[in-house]
C-alpha cells in the first residue's frame, strides 16, 4: 500500500529542493561531505539508549499496541544510557525508523536524511557543520530532546516538519503546521532557474542551467505572477524573491492557509511584493489582472490514492490532497480559465504528480510541454496561453463533465 501511494502521489521524488542538501530534500540544508561520513552504515542496528521515561500522549489513535510503546521507551531508555555521539544518535534514529515502519516522505526522501534533521534540529546544529562535530558528545538534556522528538516522530506518526513547524523551499524556510500541506514541489527547480529560457535572466552562468524543456523564448522577466493554491505560500515567496521587480499575488480558497501564508510573508518582509486572496480559483482574481506567469500546485490526488494514505499524511489538510475521481476535477478548471488572466505571451506552469497519466488520457490530443528534473520529480508541465485558447473548447466540455452538465 505504502509503495503504491508513494507512486502515486509523492511527485516521484518528493524534494524541498535546497540546492546543498544531501538527499535533495530535507528539512535543513546540507553537504555531500556531512553524508559521506554515514557510507554504508544505514542497514546496521544501534540499539541503545536513555534514563528518561518517555510518555507520548499522541499514540496515534492506537497504531502502536501496548507491547510495541513498551519496546520502543525501553529502546530510548538504553539509548539514552548508553549512547554518546551525534553519530550515535544519527544512527540510532535511522535503525528505530526502519524498525517501526515510518513513513518517510514528507520533507526528507529517506531514513537516514529524517534521522540526520531530527538530530541536527533538535542541536540547533546545520547541515553545513564541520563533520567532525559527528563525534562530539550530547549533553544529558541534548540526549533527551534528541529521543523525544524521535519518539514522537514515531508514536504519533506526524510529519517531522509539522512536529518542529519548520521546512525549506528553495533554500528558505517556512513555518508550517497541519492547515497546510509540507513544501515538496519540483517546482522549485523551475524557480531557482527563474523559468529560464522562456523568459530570459541576467546570470553569467545561465548557459550550464539544467534544460527542463521550457520554450525558449527568453521573453521579459514577469513583471505580475500569480501563485494559485498557494498554501503555505512558499511557492509565492519564492517567485517573489527570485523576482524582485515583480508582484506576486498568492490565492487560495482556505483562510486558515492563507493564515500561515502570510505568517510566512510577514517572516521574509515581503509584504510589500506578495499580496494574499482568498479565492476559489479565480473566483475572486480582478478580471483585469493579466499574468506574465500562472504557477499552480493544486490538488490532484485520486479517490483511490486517497483511500490508500498512510498515516503521516492523515496529518496534511484532506482538501489540499484530493480532487475527485482522476484528481484533474480543479486542473481542467484551471484550464479553462487560465487564458482570461495570462498575458499574450503568458505561460501557465502546472503540477499534477501521478495524475499525468489521467490528463493525458483527457486530453489526447494536446502535446502539454512535460517538463523534467535534475533532482527528480514528474507530472508538471508547462503550457502558453496562446496554447490554452486553441484548445478552450476542449477544456470546457471536461469543466462540464465533471460539474455533470
Amino acid at each position: 500500500m505504502h509503495q503504491t501511494f508513494l507512486k502515486s502521489v509523492l511527485k516521484s521524488a518528493i524534494f524541498l529542493y535546497n540546492d546543498d542538501f544531501i538527499y535533495q530534500e530535507n528539512t535543513m540544508s546540507g553537504t555531500h561531505q556531512f553524508s559521506d561520513e554515514f557510507a554504508g552504515d544505514f542497514d546496521q542496528d544501534f540499539d541503545q539508549g536513555l534514563e528518561h521515561e518517555f510518555q507520548d500522549e499522541d499514540l496515534t489513535e492506537g497504531k502502536m499496541s501496548q507491547a510495541q510503546l513498551d519496546e520502543l521507551y525501553a529502546e530510548l531508555d538504553e539509548a539514552g544510557r548508553n549512547l554518546r555521539t551525534i553519530r550515535d544518535f544519527i544512527r540510532f534514529c535511522v535503525s528505530k525508523l526502519r524498525a517501526y515502519d515510518v513513513v518517510v516522505a514528507q520533507g526528507t526522501t529517506d531514513e537516514f536524511a529524517e534521522a540526520a534533521a531530527i538530530v541536527l534540529h533538535t542541536l540547533s546544529l546545520d547541515w553545513s557543520a564541520d563533520p567532525e562535530i559527528l563525534d562530539c558528545r550530547l549533553t544529558d538534556s541534548e540526549k533527551q530532546a534528541v529521543l523525544e522528538l524521535l519518539s514522537a516522530r514515531i508514536t504519533q506518526r506526524k510529519p517531522l516538519s509539522y512536529l518542529i513547524n519548520l521546512a525549506y523551499f528553495c533554500n528558505l524556510p517556512f513555518y508550517v503546521d497541519e492547515r497546510v500541506l509540507i513544501p515538496r514541489s519540483p517546482i522549485a527547480e523551475l524557480i531557482n532557474q527563474r523559468f529560464y529560457p522562456y523568459f530570459d535572466v541576467d546570470d553569467a552562468n545561465k548557459a550550464d542551467y539544467y534544460n527542463h524543456g521550457l520554450q525558449e523564448l527568453q521573453l521579459t522577466p514577469p513583471e505580475r505572477i500569480l501563485d494559485l493554491c498557494t498554501g503555505s505560500g512558499c511557492i509565492a515567496i519564492a517567485l517573489a524573491v527570485a523576482f524582485p521587480d515583480a508582484n506576486v499575488d498568492g490565492a487560495d480558497i482556505d483562510k486558515d492557509a492563507l493564515e500561515v501564508a502570510w505568517t510566512n510573508v510577514e517572516h521574509h518582509e515581503l509584504s510589500h511584493q506578495v499580496n494574499l486572496v482568498e479565492s476559489d480559483l479565480f473566483a475572486k482574481i480582478p478580471a483585469e489582472n493579466q499574468y506574465e506567469l500562472i504557477v499552480t500546485n493544486p490538488p490532484y490526488v485520486d479517490a483511490a490514492v486517497m483511500a490508500e494514505l498512510p498515516p503521516e499524511f492523515l496529518h496534511e489538510p484532506e482538501h489540499a490532497l484530493a480532487a475527485g475521481q482522476d484528481g484533474l476535477d480543479l486542473v481542467h478548471q484551471i484550464l479553462y480559465h487560465a487564458p482570461d488572466y495570462l498575458t499574450k505571451d503568458g505561460l501557465l506552469v502546472c503540477e499534477v504528480g501521478d495524475s499525468e497519466w489521467a490528463l493525458r488520457q483527457s486530453y489526447p490530443e494536446i502535446q502539454f510541454d512535460w517538463l523534467t528534473f535534475q533532482k527528480g520529480g514528474s507530472g508538471i508541465f508547462a503550457i502558453t496561453c496562446e496554447e490554452l485558447l486553441e484548445y478552450r473548447d476542449e477544456f470546457k466540455r471536461q469543466v462540464d463533465r465533471v460539474k455533470g452538465v
